[in-house]
């Protein structure tokens, strides 16, 4: 195995690993699986499936990235943004066509991470994955309207937003007075142990509190038990769902999908995780862990699996020191399961929907949004126009199209940073070698990256100049890098000072950028390479000694 693709496990047992550690970790899993354990109910649920797969992801998928990840803090599990994902393909595939997805998903991320594309994953832009996270935000609230208020449908509610708020607005007179109450109630203990308790596990005292309400004033509401039957008091055993050519061929889609926004998703908390630690996390490394728990999760029948930002800071600020606080996370969460399972058949749905509604809030980036849209017009472009689109189109639609304009806006600034000026601007510095005093040469010096964002403009200001002379000077000493558009446009112009008799001096060209103008015929004798301006300006100098004599 490559040095790279090392799990941090390795790295920890290298390190030494102490009680005094194993205590610290055995306590901030201990508070990771309390905020795990409704959360990964409550998602698993949005999603369509029942409440025990969400768990499956959260204890196998949530020890196998702790286990192989390149994370030392990062806490894998069930996420709010594959909600709509997950939902979407059980609507299309049936639970084994999404098991299937999500082992193929893992599969994918193995690939990535072999192939080292974890750093260009990183690349998508800042406002597109604020964007994305608020779109996913507001569908995840939508979707759990119909439980907040205990609507009573006729059939299946839609699965676009636009339409799911049209038919749920139908039903409003169907409310649920105990639902939405409950619904309430879970909200209100949320905030309000988080203002005045915020070490307190907030979302599990609210889970409780508000399913003691329901059981002991009989509220006729819909529980985990009426809809589900309760959960199995363990794991179930492992096995490949039913595999075709054709399904896999059908899902592969949705892999893909999964394999995309679990990979940013990882990688994203892995970032916040070493904000928060001062660590460095392996990306390539993350990627294989998270593949292999995906596979993991899918054998066992669970959910997708990634790294998750709330938990993972969580752990953080609880005090973990290594993996094993993820992988005691697992454990801790399989004894809840085993133990309390007969327990979760009370949990009112609207308990459930009411501790999402807060992830949805949570997930929504305030004051980065409010940042994007007051600094930049760009950026508030790009953030909008990927929200709007994961809210009415499609998630991977949001995140192309953003990645894409984030694209075309960074090309267009880096092209206006490139700068082509006289060198006469210049001759006040005492570095200025050549002085616009003689008629014959004209000095000109290009700034940035000269690439083809830019390359069409450069190019119509030096067909300007280099015929007015009998020596054109291009200093090159300020361009870091020359792509082959550029290169291009260069040996235009050279071409056009050849026609007209200008000899042409290039000045200063770093040894990358030189072996690039030449492979595109800009070599000597057709233009004069000078190591710097001083060069130039003596062999300018030479030339014209040798023509007087």
């Amino acid at each position: 195995m490559p040095t790279r693709l090392v799990p941090k496990t390795v790295s920890v047992m290298r390190e030494g690993y102490s009680f005094s550690r194993l205590k610290g970790d055995a306590i901030s899993g201990l508070t990771v699986a309390i905020v795990a354990l409704p959360l990964s109910m409550a998602i698993a649920i949005a999603s369509g499936v029942s409440p025990d797969r969400g768990l499956y992801a959260a204890i196998i998928g949530g020890f196998f990235v702790s286990l192989l990840g390149g994370s030392r803090h990062q806490i894998g599990g069930p996420a709010g943004a594959f909600i709509v994902l997950v939902a979407a393909s059980v609507e299309r595939h049936g639970i084994d066509g999404l098991l299937i997805a999500v082992i193929l998903s893992g599969l994918i991320m193995i690939a990535a991470g072999y192939l080292k594309l974890g750093a260009y994953i990183r690349f998508i832009p800042y406002p597109v994955t604020v964007g994305f996270t608020a779109g996913i935000a507001i569908i995840i609230f939508a979707s759990q309207l119909s439980a907040i208020f205990g609507l009573d449908l006729p059939g299946q509610e839609p699965g676009p937003f636009a339409e799911k708020v049209a038919y749920l607005a139908q039903y409003v007179g169907t409310t649920n007075m105990a639902a939405l109450a409950i619904a309430v109630l879970t909200i209100a203990i949320i905030v309000a142990v988080k203002r005045f308790r915020p070490g307190w596990p907030g979302m599990l005292i609210a889970v409780a509190v508000a399913t003691l309400a329901a059981f002991a004033l009989n509220l006729p509401v819909e529980t985990i038990g009426s809809q589900f039957g309760g959960l199995p008091r363990g794991l179930q055993a492992p096995a490949l769902p039913a595999l075709s050519l054709q399904k896999v061929i059908a899902v592969l889609p949705d892999a893909f999908a999964f394999a995309l926004l679990g990979s940013i998703e990882s990688l994203l908390s892995a970032v916040v995780a070493d904000g928060m630690t001062g660590r460095r996390h392996r990306s390539n490394m993350e990627l294989v862990g998270q593949g292999v728990a995906n596979i993991a999760s899918g054998l066992f029948g669970g959910i997708c699996v990634t790294g998750t930002i709330a938990r993972t800071a969580t752990n953080v600020r609880a005090g973990a020191t290594s993996p094993f606080s993820g992988m005691l996370h697992s454990l801790f969460l399989l004894l809840f399961m085993i133990v309390a399972a007969p327990l979760a058949r009370f949990i009112p749905l609207a308990t459930l929907a009411g501790v999402l509604a807060v992830v949805a809030w949570t997930m929504v980036e305030k004051a980065a949004i409010r940042t994007l849209l007051r600094t930049s017009r760009g950026d508030a472009v790009i953030l909008l126009v990927t929200l709007l689109l994961v809210v009415f189109r499609d998630l991977t639609e949001g995140i192309v199209a953003g990645f894409a304009l984030g694209a075309v806006m960074f090309i267009d600034r880096m092209g206006k940073n490139v700068a082509v000026n006289p060198y006469s601007d210049y001759n006040t510095r005492p570095e200025a070698p050549i002085a616009n005093t003689d008629p014959d040469t004209v000095v000109y010096r290009i700034s940035g990256a000269f690439f083809f964002g830019a390359a069409a403009t450069v190019g119509s200001v030096l067909d300007r100049v280099a015929g007015g002379a009998r020596n054109f000077v291009l200093d090159l000493s300020d361009v870091p890098y020359v792509d082959s558009s550029a290169a291009n446009v260069l040996e235009g112009t050279i071409g056009k000072a050849e026609h007209r008799k200008v000899r042409v001096l290039l000045a200063g060209a770093t040894p990358n950028v030189r072996s690039i103008l030449e492979s595109h015929g800009i070599s000597e004798p057709r233009v004069a390479y000078c190591a710097t301006l001083d060069q130039a300006a003596a062999r300018i100098g030479a030339d014209k000694n040798e023509t007087t004599d």
